[in-house]
């Protein structure tokens, strides 16, 4: 049985690994620190600095994040949606809402709770965007090597020749754009490999939050490539500066106008 070495040393049967990643605590807690991510590499490819300061103290929870994530759950997990503690309030700076985050840790309003919902309902009332869905896993996690490094993922969807990663955008039309503006072609790299599964087989299912329109984009070699281009570039980024120690106050970008 293979096992995984981690970045802080520790040693883990695979099966075991994946077992434990399941739990969000453990995927989210203490696997990121100890393995690098689609997320991790963007952010390195993007600037070691960056990547260390949100190693060290994490980032802030964004709108953008938090919407993402209600519609994820909504579809994927509604017995986890359901959980969640939602407040009525109109803004976050109330003293309800500030009372209820201090007591629970994680609430949303009201208002995410309905913005969620109407999204998940257009979704799932598509015919199309339903088939993304049939005869598969649910946030399935992942793990292996690549580049001698440990990686985690974990796939929204995942059946039988497909595996489907679901975003949120305010311009449908403008994904395209998007997606290589924000790295979606590394995590394409990342979970193909690491879910063993052709970039052929992998799709993005994307809804625009302002229009309630559905987009489902195929994948090509191209972008496949410009991700594996990305990672790899991104990992010699981490083993020059946190395995090898270069300093990164000497870390500067050069260039040609």
């Amino acid at each position: 049985m293979s096992e995984i070495t981690l970045l802080n040393g520790e040693r883990f049967k695979k099966d075991t690994l994946i077992d434990l990643l399941r739990e969000d605590e453990f995927y989210y807690g203490y696997m990121a620190k100890a393995a690098l991510s689609s997320s991790s590499i963007k952010m390195l490819h993007q600037s070691p600095k960056k990547y260390k300061f949100v190693t060290d103290y994490g980032s802030p929870d964004s709108q953008a994040l938090r919407d993402g994530w209600l519609f994820h759950t909504a579809i994927l997990e509604p017995d986890v949606f359901n959980d969640q503690i939602f407040v009525d309030v109109q803004s976050k700076n109330t003293k309800k809402y500030k009372e209820a985050l201090a007591e629970h840790g994680k609430v949303f309003t009201q208002k995410e709770k309905r913005d969620a919902e109407r999204l998940a309902d257009a979704f799932l009332r598509n015919e199309q965007a339903l088939r993304l869905l049939d005869n598969s896993e649910f946030e399935v996690p992942a793990c292996g090597m690549i580049g001698g490094y440990p990686f985690r993922a974990k796939a929204d969807v995942l059946g039988k020749n497909k595996i489907v990663d679901l975003k949120t955008t305010t311009d449908i039309k403008g994904f395209p754009y998007s997606a290589r503006k924000y790295g979606y072609d590394i995590q394409v790299y990342i979970y193909c490999e690491l879910f063993n599964v052709p970039y052929t087989d992998f799709k993005f299912g994307v809804m625009d939050k302002g229009t309630l329109d559905i987009a489902i984009y195929d994948v090509s070699e191209e972008f496949y490539n410009e991700g594996k281009r990305k990672t790899h570039e991104a990992i010699e980024v981490f083993k020059t500066f946190f395995i090898h120690g270069a300093d990164l106050d000497n870390y500067c970008l050069t260039g040609t106008l």
